[in-house]
């Protein structure tokens, strides 16, 4: 990691767990320094509470859609998410 990593709110979902797997594939290598395990980890779990505030705004955004008694589609209503 020779540039500055990228703030980890203004990452993209996509940008965000690309640059997770990457972390992981290093860590499971076993061949990262101590201490730079320690703040990729870091890093990691940064990007990780990243990825699921993107999900939950996602699903949040997504609409359920309601039948009437007959089972045909009526209309949609916000997804509940809690």
């Amino acid at each position: 990691m020779a540039d500055a990593p990228a703030d980890v709110k203004k990452l993209s979902f996509e940008r965000a767990i690309e640059e997770l797997e990457t972390i992981v594939k290093r860590l499971e290598d076993g061949k990262v320094p101590l201490e730079e395990s320690v703040a990729i980890y870091e890093r990691g779990e940064a990007l990780k509470r990243r990825c699921e505030d993107l999900l939950r705004q996602a699903e949040a955004r997504v609409d359920k859609i309601t039948t009437d008694a007959s089972g045909q589609p009526s209309g949609t209503e916000p997804l509940d998410v809690q």
